[in-house]
């Protein structure tokens, strides 16, 4: 290994949260809050949630936007402080992976079993 050279750390923990999933806050300052992922950063390990962690950014104007000033907005949160909503049990669960009789992976509630991959 060269000096001076900077390796990224391979992700131990992969991400089991989609676009459109239902989560619930479950750390930080937002906790108990329920919201909708927007988009998730796989590269960063943050997950952006629908109304969850708005922050202010001072905008100038010019380009695509006419009007300056202050511009509220989502920001990402790290996806360890998120949990994935079933929709039968509607608690936080964690995921389970399950191959179906076809060959499918599908993503399965780990509390009642339920799939939630449609």
């Amino acid at each position: 290994m060269a000096f001076g050279k900077r390796m990224e750390p391979a992700s131990a923990v992969k991400c089991r949260l989609k676009k459109n999933d239902k989560v619930k806050v479950i750390a930080g300052k937002e906790k108990g809050k329920i919201g909708k992922v927007v988009s998730v950063l796989h590269e960063k390990e943050r997950v952006v949630v629908e109304n969850v962690n708005f922050v202010k950014r001072h905008t100038r104007p010019g380009g695509q936007t006419r009007h300056g000033g202050i511009i509220e907005k989502e920001a990402p949160i790290h996806w360890s402080n998120v949990m994935l909503l079933c929709n039968k049990c509607m608690e936080p669960i964690r995921v389970k992976k399950k191959r179906l009789e076809d060959g499918k992976k599908v993503r399965v509630c780990g509390k009642c079993g339920e799939i939630i991959d449609t």
